[in-house]
């Protein structure tokens, strides 16, 4: 065991115990990246559904914990407690008054994942497509008109 000098003592009395990447930890509401699962924005927290994908990998990782952001109203994020406390999810609500994260809940373990994608993926959301074209209307029939042969 490696001593403590003096000055690394004091230090650690006026600042506090020295913290292993602060401002990742401020980011993601108390953890750090690489414990992460996924993280939902305070725009998406705010909906007035649970996003399905949300609930599917909450029940898939119900060993990890969810961390809300306690500088939102509690209006916005009381369905994710109701959620958690139904599914035995264990939660925390984080307020940090020095700083106030863009993240409104991350799903982290107490140790490392790695996961590479941490949204809720965009792909799976319904994309509105375009009605095949009317063959046989108006404008069609214009259009083959001038069209070159």
């Amino acid at each position: 065991m490696v001593k403590q000098n003096v000055d690394d003592y004091l230090q650690q009395g006026i600042h506090g115990a020295k913290e292993i990447k602060p401002d990742e930890r401020r980011r993601f509401l108390g953890t750090i990246r690489e414990r992460v699962v996924v993280v939902l924005t305070k725009a998406e927290v705010r909906r007035e559904q649970i996003e399905p994908e949300f609930m599917q990998l909450l029940k898939d990782n119900s060993s990890a914990q969810i961390f809300l952001n306690g500088n939102m109203n509690y209006t916005y994020y009381s369905k994710y407690i109701a959620l958690a406390e139904k599914m035995n999810v264990a939660y925390k609500v984080v307020t940090n008054k020095e700083h106030d994260s863009e993240y409104g809940l991350v799903l982290a373990y107490d140790y490392a994942i790695d996961k590479e994608d941490i949204t809720l993926s965009k792909q799976n959301k319904p994309i509105f497509q375009e009605a095949p074209a009317d063959k046989n209307g108006l404008f069609s029939f214009v259009k083959n008109l001038f069209q070159k042969k």
